[in-house]
């Protein structure tokens, strides 16, 4: 069957992996079941060596595609504190956490795909570009070839990415409020988190079939996004995500992996 050009897609992606030995956060069997991207924890925030092998393999199995969502190395803070690590020792860890996940990506049969960064490294990496370039050139020691790097659009990260030669894929979140210059509301600010699901869906078709959102201060701002994340570890993400998926494909969106 083929699609028509005319016809929106959109990728559909979470935060897996989320756990630490007896610890689990995300519910990544029921996820993998709805998602078409799994961006999955590569131990410096979250996630242990037997957590990425079992939720490669589930990914393997179901079809999902693997990417490793990198972060600054803080379990205790789950990875959204700040922090500042020297852009060569920062490349280093972005390129050992990939490696990492691409062994067991493999011996699932399949290869991490793409990264994106988690939490603080996520937000800093829009405005910084130091920081962002060191994110890009741990991408590039640990690839083989153009990995695609996931982020937010017009970000420093996105700029480092281009002119590495590396693909970009801009994304954009169902369940954060938006500033009107586009960024994120940061998460200890009041509305940062979207917590109404039917609020969630609406946004969702917003950002698929309009390139659009409204910001925290309702003003309409148009992002271009081919990727959209439903946070793993949002109370009842599972069936959030689900309801999500129907509602796109019930809206005439093909909701599939980016190309």
């Amino acid at each position: 069957m083929t699609t028509s050009l005319a016809t929106p897609s959109i990728d559909l992606n979470a935060d897996l992996g989320e756990g630490f030995g007896h610890w689990r956060l995300t519910d990544d069997d029921a996820l993998l079941s709805i998602v078409t991207s799994a961006n999955v924890a590569c131990g410096f925030h979250a996630g242990d060596p037997s957590t990425m092998r079992r939720v490669c393999e589930l990914a393997a199995e179901r079809g999902v595609r693997i990417g490793a969502q990198v972060s600054y190395r803080d379990l205790a803070g789950f990875g959204r504190r700040a922090m500042d690590v020297p852009p060569r020792e920062l490349a280093d860890e972005i390129a050992y956490q990939i490696g990492a996940l691409e062994i067991f990506a493999r011996s699932a049969g399949a290869r991490v795909r793409y990264v994106k960064p988690h939490g603080a490294l996520y937000n800093r990496s829009v405005y910084d570009e130091a920081q962002a370039a060191a994110v890009v050139e741990g991408v590039r020691l640990a690839a083989d070839g153009p990995l695609p790097v996931l982020g937010l659009p017009g970000s420093r990260l996105h700029e480092a990415a281009r002119a590495a030669g590396l693909p970009v894929i801009a994304e954009a979140f169902a369940d954060r409020a938006y500033t009107s210059a586009g960024t994120l509301v940061p998460r200890g600010e009041p509305g940062a988190v979207v917590c109404d699901p039917d609020t969630v869906v609406k946004r969702s078709l917003g950002f698929a079939r309009d390139r659009a959102v409204t910001s925290i201060d309702g003003e309409r701002i148009e992002v271009e996004v081919r990727s959209l994340c439903v946070h793993g570890d949002t109370p009842g993400a599972a069936e959030l995500a689900r309801r999500v998926r129907a509602e796109l494909t019930g809206a005439g969106v093909r909701v599939a992996a980016f190309a």
